[in-house]
């Protein structure tokens, strides 16, 4: 189910309000047209989500010769339809929360809070705008000097790609075409209509009761956003828990506050089949043996991703894919057609941007660099954080503890819950934890799990330290302003320091003292 459909040559994204107007202006400009190709390019890149866009941009600025070719809109997910209005959506729904417990701080408010949902859907289109010429046609052609072919790409030859009539050779190539929120077949879920992220943040009335399918980061994102927004939300998860990859701590405290949000929570129900009756969508579930239903107006499904394989013509140039797992790479994100590389949602298990950022550094080195003697890089060198955006944030870097023991790792584990930090105590958000694991009998960080307010920038110095295989002791000695949240961090690199005093290391300290008494 696509956001956005196509009238002639002009891409529309609904509403087509000032704001998308301005979006696909920059994106996918109507008047554009193709420049003429090249004799042959160092490299052609299919896709201008962030991998795309980073490896086209970061390959020109040293001296390639590059073309990117996009289908719809430049800014691919991230843009369009995932980070940045989802963002702007959550960063609206935490005004309504810290309205809502003002009185905890003293604040007096009169009346029922009003959210009017069509204007905070109208500030995402404006937030959006304003981000899009970071990602804009004219920018890429401009600054960097590379050619911008708008049109579907298809693999021609074992060195030339064709789009829209025009056939682009090239010495190395790069897929980077993302993925699309993955289909459910259940019986009636497309009869009855639903949304995904790639149509919900169209909405421009809000729903008044949501039914979201799936409790992974993007349906339990949407759903705390939505239930702040004034919707009636019931979240239904196959699984015992939310956030099944997360920490289970983590996870609890994530149900508890959706819980005590008024989040309708349905675990371990199996949807059975959706009815449409007018305007509403019955889901009919199995749970604890029962057949029960639900009554929405809307369904939101957020159950994954699946990689856009399709229409490349990948089998002529020998490139091997799988339709689950997209393109198959090696460490080096070398396809099977050593002269083509994947990059981003296409072909890597971590579905971030930040994850397709990184990874286009390592394809532009890998693919047009490697020769002058940097040597080659591997996707399996990178240390990489996420962040779940619910309130309070999950964010984790490294092995989780069920990694580590799955792999005969031996753990110690430091933990420190936000209500012994100073700061979360006055923030008066204490639900939360900092935890860092340590490979057991060493100062080796292996991993982390943050949830907090602001866990998503915690996190980053402990993926600083394991970036450059710092030990937890250069925590323990990094000064942290006080008070802050990130305290929680040093206070656990103090724990590790605590327990490394050994009674004999403690009773020679204190002979020590009463000696220089």
């Amino acid at each position: 189910m696509s956001q956005f459909v196509t009238d002639r040559d002009q891409v529309i994204v609904p509403p087509m309000d000032q704001y998308n107007q301005e979006l696909v202006n920059n994106v996918h400009p109507p008047d554009w047209v193709n420049p003429e190709p090249a004799p042959r390019y160092d490299l052609v890149v299919i896709g201008a989500g962030t991998a795309g866009l980073v490896t086209a941009a970061g390959a020109a600025i040293f001296g390639a010769k590059v073309a990117l070719i996009e289908k719809h809109l430049m800014g691919g997910d991230c843009t369009i339809v995932g980070c940045v209005p989802s963002k702007a959506m959550i960063r609206s729904s935490r005004v309504v929360a810290d309205i809502q417990n003002a009185a905890r701080y003293g604040i007096g408010t009169s009346g029922e809070i009003s959210v009017d949902f069509a204007a905070v859907m109208e500030r995402l289109r404006q937030v959006r705008a304003q981000i899009s010429p970071n990602d804009s046609a004219k920018k890429f052609q401009q600054d960097y000097g590379v050619d911008v072919f708008f049109g579907e790409a298809k693999f021609a030859s074992a060195d030339t790609v064709s789009v829209a009539g025009k056939s682009l050779h090239f010495r190395k190539a790069a897929i980077a075409t993302g993925s699309r929120a993955a289909e459910l077949s259940i019986e009636g879920l497309a009869e009855a209509g639903y949304l995904t992220n790639e149509n919900v943040f169209e909405l421009t009335e809000r729903p008044h009761r949501l039914g979201v399918i799936g409790g992974g980061y993007i349906g339990c994102e949407l759903a705390q956003t939505f239930r702040r927004l004034g919707s009636e939300v019931t979240l239904l998860q196959q699984s015992s828990r939310l956030l099944s990859r997360a920490d289970e701590d983590a996870a609890a405290i994530v149900q508890k506050t959706f819980e005590q949000e008024g989040i309708q929570l349905l675990l371990q129900s199996k949807i059975q089949r959706i009815e449409r009756q007018g305007a509403e969508k019955i889901i009919h579930y199995e749970q604890d043996g029962k057949e029960q239903s639900v009554t929405v107006d809307e369904i939101l499904v957020g159950v994954g991703r699946s990689p856009n394989v399709e229409n490349l013509n990948l089998e002529i140039v020998g490139v091997d894919y799988d339709e689950k797992r997209g393109v198959i790479v090696n460490d080096y994100l070398q396809t099977t057609n050593p002269k083509i590389y994947a990059v981003g949602d296409i072909c890597m298990e971590w579905k971030y941007t930040h994850a397709a950022d990184a990874a286009a550094r390592i394809l532009i080195q890998n693919a047009l660099f490697a020769i002058l003697g940097l040597g080659r890089k591997k996707l399996s060198s990178l240390i990489m954080p996420s962040c779940t955006f619910t309130d309070p944030e999950v964010a984790t870097v490294g092995m989780s503890l069920k990694e580590a023991q799955q792999q005969g790792i031996e753990v110690q584990i430091l933990n420190v819950p936000m209500n012994k930090v100073d700061r979360a105590i006055v923030d008066g958000e204490v639900e939360g934890f900092a935890k860092i694991y340590l490979q057991k009998g060493t100062s080796k960080m292996i991993g982390a799990t943050i949830v907090a307010r602001h866990a998503g920038d915690m996190i980053n110095e402990i993926t600083l330290a394991m970036t450059h295989k710092l030990g937890i002791g250069a925590l323990a000695n990094t000064i942290h302003p006080y008070p802050t949240q990130a305290e929680a961090i040093r206070k656990a690199a103090d724990e590790y320091s605590r327990d490394r005093l050994t009674p004999f290391v403690k009773k020679l300290a204190s002979s020590w003292v009463k000696l220089r008494r």
